[in-house]
């Protein structure tokens, strides 16, 4: 927004103070309509923590956070290994039965 002319010595008219002033004041009742917004924001993300985590404190909240990354990690940790235990199992069984299969190949022929 361009500065108001400047009348002599710099100095401005009454109508061009009346109008920074009706500027600022349209700004300050914006700024205060985007911190209510914000506030009651803040209450509805507080309030649906405190049902999903039983608190809204940032500092519980983030320890909360480090605990489940530590508990997902582990499940998955869990999970790969039951993974790969179950493949090791199951290579075992084919190579239990290409080997009976060769076998009965023999005795048929």
């Amino acid at each position: 927004m361009a500065a108001p002319k400047a009348a002599q010595n710099g100095q401005q008219s009454i109508e061009q103070l009346q109008q920074r002033y009706q500027q600022l004041h349209t700004r300050k009742i914006q700024a205060e309509a985007h911190l209510d917004n914000a506030r009651k924001q803040l209450t509805t993300l507080q309030d649906e923590a405190r049902q999903k985590y039983g608190t809204a404190d940032v500092v519980e909240l983030r320890q909360k956070l480090v605990a489940m990354k530590a508990e997902n990690e582990s499940k998955r940790a869990g999970y790969q290994t039951e993974l790969e235990r179950i493949e090791s199992e199951l290579a075992v069984v084919e190579q239990k039965f290409a080997a009976s299969e060769s076998t009965g190949e023999k005795t048929a022929s």
